[in-house]
């Protein structure tokens, strides 16, 4: 959720950013050059004022003239702007350099038609600075009795003024960059205090989808909607903790209750069967429901018991743990006529040994029962990355694919399957066994006929080594 909400943070914080930037980037440059004009115009009008007491076209040049024209080439040489007072007609009154003329066209000529109009020269283009030959006109008016008879007109290099300007957006631009680090850090810190609750939410959901139903969300950070969803989350898992529970306690207690009549009625029947010719079958089939009736019972009352007790994780050597289930099924292996051999080395894990020790019986006693006497029954032991495997194949008839998906169901059997001893309750147990202790039963089809059964275990040390805690 992070990678999807904190683009769009930062896509929004960039697009302010750049909002604020580029109309202060062009205020900056606006502000620089407006400055360079105003002094300009400034210097225009000292000009100006000089002009004014010169002769109008008169015969050689008077000490006035002669003035106007040392101040001008003193003005040039210092600051490298070409000025000049020149009449109406373009005439030359005095200027620096003594080539200049006023343009025939292009910003100056403009600057020069505006000031004989009587008006300063207040608004030139913008200067940027990609603009290396840009040049700056300023043009104020000679005014003489009302009228206008002259123009001092300067055009002006630019090259410190595209400087001042890129060294001030450079200055924005590391504000920009600055801001937008800071946003980024801002945003990191906003999407983890936003999302926080909402990992801790997920992996306490996670917690309770494995097993681990005492696994509560603390309430204590985030927005106050998140938290309001923590509380009603704690909320919603006793309510299921509790329903749990109390499915629990009754199917262990029916079956705990059920067992006692059950005893009797066995006895009562017992009793019958001696006032009874021998042989009668009704008497033998109504002697096997009831065995059948107080298995079943029996293993109701293991899985109430595998659901609800607590994983007993130590580091357990399960190539050991597995020879041992083998020796001890071998002996009923040999009176059906069936091969059970184990394979594998030395193999550690982390399981609960009395746990997994009932849960390979099951699945051995399963490949047991269904495969015929001359085929072999495989128990393999291996180690795989984090997780550490025991592989049950056996050569019976095997499940069709749509079996293979009910397999491990309470009470589901197989059609095929039903003059076969047995619950149904038994991968069941063994799948409640594992599955407190990080541990899983999956099944596949064994070539080129039987069932692969994989018990697997984990080799990393649990979260919580003594049984499940509720989450701080």
């Amino acid at each position: 959720m992070r990678t999807r909400l904190l683009p769009l943070l930062l896509v929004l914080m960039a697009g302010v950013l750049l909002a604020l930037g580029f109309p202060l980037a062009a205020a900056l440059a606006a502000a620089q050059q407006q400055t360079v004009v105003v002094d300009r115009i400034d210097d225009t009008a000292r000009f100006a004022a000089l002009a004014q007491f010169v002769t109008e076209r008169g015969p050689g040049i008077d000490e006035r003239q002669s003035t106007l024209y040392g101040e001008l080439v003193r003005y040039h040489e210092v600051y490298g702007i070409e000025v000049g007072v020149f009449f109406r007609d373009t005439t030359a009154m005095a200027r620096a350099p003594k080539d200049w003329d006023v343009p025939a066209s292009g910003e100056p000529r403009r600057a020069f038609r505006e000031a004989l109009l009587g008006r300063r020269s207040h608004d030139p283009p913008q200067v940027w600075p990609w603009q290396p030959n840009a040049r700056l006109a300023v043009a104020s008016p000679v005014v003489r009795d009302g009228d206008v008879v002259a123009v001092v007109l300067t055009d002006s290099p630019t090259g410190q003024l595209r400087s001042r300007i890129l060294h001030g957006w450079l200055l924005i631009a590391a504000g920009e960059v600055a801001a937008m680090l800071l946003a980024v850090g801002a945003a990191f810190r906003l999407t983890g205090w936003v999302l926080k609750p909402v990992k801790v939410l997920d992996a306490a959901t996670h917690d309770i989808a494995t097993g681990r139903m005492k696994s509560r969300v603390a309430a204590a950070g985030g927005p106050p909607e998140l938290r309001r969803l923590a509380r009603s989350f704690n909320e919603m898992a006793d309510n299921v903790e509790e329903v749990l529970e109390q499915q629990r306690a009754f199917v262990a207690d029916a079956s705990h209750q059920l067992r006692n009549p059950l005893a009797a009625l066995l006895l009562r029947i017992e009793l019958l069967a001696l006032e009874l010719p021998p042989g009668n079958d009704e008497i033998a089939s109504v002697r096997t429901e009831g065995k059948r009736l107080a298995q079943v019972l029996d293993d109701l009352l293991d899985l109430a018991l595998a659901e609800h007790a607590a994983a007993d994780l130590r580091l357990t050597d399960i190539g050991e743990l597995t020879g041992e289930r083998v020796a001890a099924w071998r002996p009923l292996a040999d009176e059906k006529g069936v091969r059970l051999t184990g394979r594998g080395t030395a193999v550690t894990a982390w399981a609960d040994p009395v746990a997994l020790s009932s849960a390979l019986d099951a699945v051995i006693d399963n490949a047991l029962k269904f495969t015929p006497a001359g085929e072999e029954v495989t128990v393999t032991v291996a180690a795989d990355g984090d997780t550490s495997t025991i592989v049950v194949t056996d050569g019976g008839p095997g499940l069709t694919d749509a079996e293979l998906a009910r397999i491990g169901d309470r009470f589901w059997r197989s059609n095929r399957h039903q003059n076969i001893k047995g619950s149904g309750l038994g991968l069941s147990i063994s799948r409640a066994l594992l599955t407190a202790g990080g541990g899983s039963l999956t099944y596949a089809h064994h070539e080129p006929h039987g069932l692969r059964v994989t018990v697997t275990v984990p080799r990393t040390a649990p979260e919580h080594p003594a049984g499940p805690e509720p989450r701080a």
